[in-house]
């Protein structure tokens, strides 16, 4: 056969479709994406639920986040704006509350009566009402030896007399002289022997402050410095051993004597309650004999002289 004959045949058959990248580098395959699972397939009729739209955070929006009440009220408070009007205002309160503060603590601590009882405020008002009476008295005494003085022809003798009397008068407060006039009569028996002296030391101070002029307690003179020692049922007065029963003798107004001892809460209460046996008797002739020696003051002298 003849090369005539023969066909030429083409030398690259071109086929249909997707032409064909030039020859060059292979590129990259590109990684499928990954296939979503099926999930349930919505039931036909049903509405489906809208989605729910995602709010932006504020750090991606820009804007601050909104506050709350109480921080919008912390931050209308602090820091505080005030004006100079406001700090001299609240400057003068400041001052004006710790004057007061002060004036109520003073009152308080120096008030002896604010917790006092009942007892001790009826006590404390009857020694006062008696001290009240013994001044006037005393007030009146001198205007009339003053008056005396004043009108009397000779008064160098009104004079003399006055300082006699007078020194009859310390005599007796002294314990250096007897003394004599009404009173009272207390005895304090104490069986059990659980009367302590300063039981007996108060009984003392409740008559003076009802204006006992004289005192003795059996053998003994009580002066103003007189002083109660031992325990109970040893008592002894000046450094002497008195036993019971306590018989106090007693010089001054009956009247106000008496009432000192048996108020509520006094003397005859208070030793009772140490089941000691109290008797409390008037009498318009009370002898106080028991004396006490002179001394001479070692360096006091009256200026008198």
């Amino acid at each position: 056969m003849s090369t005539e004959d023969t066909p030429d045949k083409p030398e690259k058959e071109e086929k249909p479709g997707k032409p064909e990248m030039p020859e060059g580098p292979e590129r990259p395959q590109e990684p499928a994406a990954p296939k979503a699972e099926p999930g349930p397939e919505p039931e036909a009729g049903a509405d489906a639920e809208p989605e729910p739209e995602s709010v932006p955070p504020a750090e991606e929006t820009g804007r601050p986040a909104p506050l709350t009440g109480r921080q919008r009220l912390l931050n209308g408070l602090w820091p505080p704006r005030l004006t100079r009007a406001q700090l001299t205002v609240a400057l003068l309160l400041c001052v004006l509350g710790l004057g007061l503060a002060i004036q109520v603590r003073t009152t308080s601590d120096t008030s002896a009566l604010r917790g006092a009882r009942q007892e001790d405020l009826v006590r404390i008002l009857d020694e006062l009402d008696n001290r009240t009476k013994r001044l006037d008295d005393e007030k009146r005494r001198l205007e009339n030896q003053k008056a005396q003085l004043e009108s009397s022809s000779n008064q160098a003798a009104e004079a003399r007399k006055q300082t006699e009397q007078k020194e009859e008068q310390l005599g007796v407060l002294a314990g250096t002289v007897p003394a004599e006039g009404p009173g009272i009569e207390l005895t304090v028996s104490d069986p059990k022997g659980a009367v302590e002296a300063d039981k007996l030391l108060d009984a003392i101070q409740e008559l003076r402050a009802a204006g006992a002029e004289a005192i003795q307690i059996n053998d003994v003179r009580i002066v103003a410095d007189t002083y109660f020692s031992g325990s109970a049922g040893k008592v002894e007065i000046d450094g002497k051993k008195v036993s019971q029963p306590y018989k106090f003798k007693v010089i001054g107004k009956p009247q106000d004597l008496e009432p000192a001892l048996n108020i509520p809460g006094g003397v005859v209460q208070t030793l009772e309650k140490e089941q000691a046996v109290v008797t409390v008797s008037r009498s318009e002739k009370i002898v106080v004999d028991a004396l006490r020696p002179a001394k001479r003051p070692d360096y006091a002298r009256s200026s008198s002289q």
